[in-house]
């Protein structure tokens, strides 16, 4: 086959291929289809439930409440609230076991990554980190009295230690003020 066959065959094929795709999308559903009320009920009837086992309940209670207040003033992070973590309520409240936890998020809540997965803010200059921040954490934790504290941090590639010096110092002052709980 010649080299203008060969242009002939391959244009009069992307042609045929137009044409094909023209002609299916004429035979489709109109924009009355997707507006109509029918759709709609349909829609409705195909909508499933979380099994009850998946559900949570929303969060509540005094032990929640203090906690989040106590957050606020204290201008603390945690990533149960930047993660939107479902069981926030179960873990603040104390659950059915009664035993509290908390997840303190250091350095902030923005984060100099972009990770996909993750529901946090993300910021390539985020604020200057907070001086007060360790004393504060302590504070928080005593006042809070739960058994075991979970830390956690963003990821600050814009300090020159990563934040290291600032998480050891928030640790020191952890073990100082609150010698009892666990981390």
């Amino acid at each position: 086959m010649s080299a203008s066959c060969t242009s002939i065959y391959k244009t009069s094929n992307v042609f045929y291929h137009i044409i094909r795709r023209h002609a299916t999308l004429k035979q489709g559903p109109g924009l009355d289809y997707f507006i109509s009320s029918s759709l709609d009920k349909e829609a409705k009837k195909e909508r499933k439930r979380l099994p009850r086992w998946l559900q949570t309940d929303i969060p509540k209670g005094k032990n929640y409440s203090r906690l989040k207040s106590d957050l606020r003033s204290l201008k603390l992070s945690t990533v149960c609230e930047e993660a939107r973590c479902p069981n926030i309520g179960e873990c603040w409240g104390g659950g059915d076991t009664g035993t509290a936890t908390a997840t303190i998020m250091l350095m902030g809540d923005e984060c100099t990554r972009g990770c996909r997965f993750c529901s946090v803010k993300t910021s390539k200059n985020p604020g200057p980190l907070d001086p007060m921040e360790p004393v504060n954490t302590a504070k928080a934790v005593g006042s809070w009295g739960v058994d075991y504290i979970v830390l956690t941090s963003v990821d600050r590639d814009d300090i020159h230690d990563g934040g290291s010096s600032h998480l050891a110092k928030c640790v020191e002052e952890l073990k100082k003020e609150n010698p009892k709980t666990s981390y």
